[in-house]
This record gives structure tokens, sequence and C-alpha cells, in this order.
């Protein structure tokens, strides 16, 4: 039987001591199995249960995209249009004429920047990859001592979102509009961008559309003082003890009351049930109980590759050979096990995971908060363990 296997495969990796503990949810049409395995911590923590509140970091971008389709059906914005028009700042931003070259060796962009391209991470600034992790750049070191934080969801940046834009206005773009796929800065740019087109804080509007449509009444981007402090401990292998270590960067306490900054890449608390509201949503092409949230067009739009064969290419470890729809991975040729063609979703850097198969009626979620599990094979197993 399926749960037996994931049940089996997630038991031993938590008794191998590869993370305190785990939640799994696998559906298949009405038929949902939830595996609760381990607990929260490695010492003190308590029994995982159905719903323990996880940080999903990523798994944030599609629902901002869901957020941001929501508006495009509203005339509210277009995916064509430039972003500028809703934040003035970027008006007449810049290209660094060579990545690794001073801020000031500029060309002009060959087109502005567009509300997709920031969905589809092609709005021409992002992570860095390449030779390192954000290597030594002056356009990488600029980003730094502006407090930006344009990578991991923590440290968090101290500022709102006009003083965030303001200051990333202040950089050249990295790449021209279109051209290459670069992680993580188009989400954090749409949520200033979706803030401003609702006229309400980002979390509001996610609250809004689609948490109380949705019955995600715990997700959010904090939690009231007793349920942040049930947060699971977040661990992390540290390279030079090669042992899994508790990272203290995002203590229960900093997820006890509003965050200056909501962050559109991942920002995000949640729980299986309430994620697989979310996905189920999309796997039944927009419709949630009975009730359309988004148009069919729009869940096919956001479940569709943009990417060309030379954009996945150049994401390298990041996109792993998949594609890109909007806010989210779609798989174009299997690379990993248990991928097929047309399966959507992605995962967060906390130890978190998520996909639909459309052609299988499959859904599958994995919680847990350690940062390993997304490279140590348990995402693999998890994903084989699912279709089992």
């Amino acid at each position: 039987m399926q749960t037996s296997k994931m049940r089996q495969a997630m038991t031993a990796r938590v008794e191998r001591g590869e993370f305190p503990g785990i939640v799994t949810l696998v559906a298949r049409g009405d038929d949902v199995r939830v595996e609760t395995i381990g607990s929260t911590a490695f010492d003190g923590g308590v029994p995982m249960r159905r719903d323990t509140v996880f940080r999903i970091a990523s798994m944030t971008k599609p629902v901002l995209a869901a957020a941001t389709m929501i508006l495009v059906e509203d005339d509210v914005i277009d995916l064509e249009e430039p972003i500028h028009k809703l934040l003035p700042e970027l008006a007449g931003q810049r290209v660094l004429a060579r990545i690794d070259g001073p801020l000031e060796e500029t060309v002009p962009a060959h087109r502005p920047v567009t509300v997709e391209d920031l969905l589809s991470f092609r709005n021409g600034f992002g992570t860095l990859i390449e030779p390192t992790f954000d290597p030594p750049f002056p356009i990488v070191r600029a980003a730094a001592e502006l407090e930006l934080e344009l990578g991991p969801p923590t440290p968090r940046t101290p500022h709102d979102p006009d003083e965030w834009i303001r200051r990333f206005a202040t950089l050249p773009l990295m790449y021209q509009p279109g051209e290459r796929w670069q992680y993580n800065v188009g989400t954090l740019i749409l949520g200033v961008l979706l803030a401003r087109a609702a006229r309400q804080p980002l979390g509001d509007l996610l609250r809004e559309r689609l948490f109380e449509p949705l019955g995600m009444t715990g997700t959010g981007y904090w939690l009231p003082a007793e349920r942040a402090a049930e947060l699971p401990a977040h661990y992390l292998t540290d390279p030079a003890t090669d042992k899994l270590t508790e990272q203290l960067t995002s203590p229960p306490e900093l997820w006890s009351s509003p965050p200056v900054f909501p962050s559109g890449s991942g920002g995000l608390v949640s729980t299986v049930d309430e994620f697989l509201s979310f996905a189920r949503m999309l796997r039944h092409r927009g419709v949630h109980g009975g009730t359309r949230l988004l148009s069919e067009q729009s869940v096919e739009l956001m479940t569709t590759n943009r990417l060309t064969p030379e954009q996945i290419a150049t994401g390298g470890m990041l996109l792993s050979g998949s594609g890109w729809g909007l806010g989210m991975a779609v798989i174009v040729t299997p690379q990993a096990p248990a991928t097929s063609p047309g399966q959507y979703g992605w995962s967060g850097g906390y130890g978190t995971t998520w996909f639909n198969d459309p052609h299988e009626d499959l859904t599958a979620i994995a919680m847990t908060q350690v940062s390993d599990f997304l490279w140590s094979g348990a995402l693999d197993e998890f994903r084989q363990a699912a279709y089992s």
C-alpha cells in the first residue's frame, strides 16, 4: 500500500537522524492520505501533527502567481504591461554592459520589463549561479549593501515595500528583459506591484482573494504568538562541520507579528491540508468547492512552460532541467525520478515541497524544516513513494 511505503521510507530517514520529523500528504481524486512522522525538533520537540504549521518559503511563489492572475482577470493589471506604470521608480532602469562590470557601465534596456517577465523570472535581475552562487561582482555587492536581501527568506530586509523598491531602482539590471531565467527577485518586485495595484497590503490581498475563499485560515505572513511558538526548528548542514545544525535566523517570535516587507518570494507559513486546498484548486482548473476563483485559461498559463531550451539550460541546479510557467516549475522532459511531462509545482528552501500531476489526478506535499531534505535524496524518494 502507498501509505505504508511512504511511512516506511520517511520513518527510516527520521530514524537515521536526517530530519526530526515530517508531514506528508498524497491526494488522488478524493482519497487523501496523510502521514505524520517524528517530531518538530531533535531535542525537546513535540510530535508532528496534521495541522503543524511550517514556513513554506518559495512555495509562496505559486500563491503569488495565482493572486496576480486574479488581478489580471479583474482588469486591474495586464501581463504585458510595463511594470514602471505601477512602479514609476523603475522607469528608465538601464542594463549592465557586462555582468561582472562596474555599475556605471550600462546600456539602455531593449524593452521595458513586464508583469509576465516578473512571473517567468525573465525580468533581468535575480540570483547569479556562475561562477559561484552570489559571486563577488559589483552588482551583487551593491545589492547586499542596500540590504535588499534578494536571496534566502532570512535574514529579512528591514525596508518597507516603498523604500525597498526605491533602493532597488538605484541598481541597473543584470541582463536584458526577457533574456535569461534568474531566480527569486521577480516575485519580490511583483509583491510590491500587486499591493500597489490592489491598493492594499499584500497579506490582505492574499487573504481576501485566496486564503478565505479556499478555507486557508491559518496561512499567511504571521501567526498568533501561541501558534508561532509551535513552528518546528529549522536545520541545515553546516559545511564546516558536516553536521545538521539548528538555524536561528527564523525563530518563532519573528513570525508572531506582521513583517515590514511581506515577501512575495518566500514569506508564507501554511499546513499540508491548507496548501492542499490551493493545489487542488489548480488541479480542478481554477474551481474550489463549486466556486470559480481562476479561469481555466489562467491556470493553463501558470502551468505551461514559458522558457526556451537555452533558458532552461542556463537555469542550472535551481531549475534542474525543468521548465518554468508563471510562478512555478513545469516538467518538460523528465530528468529526476517520478517526474512526467505536465507535472508542475515547487519547493521551499526550509524543506517543503509540492507537485500536481494532472494526468494522474495526483497532488503530493511534504513538509519538514530541514533544508537538506531537498538535496539529500529524500525529496526523490518522497516523489517515488507518492506514485507507488
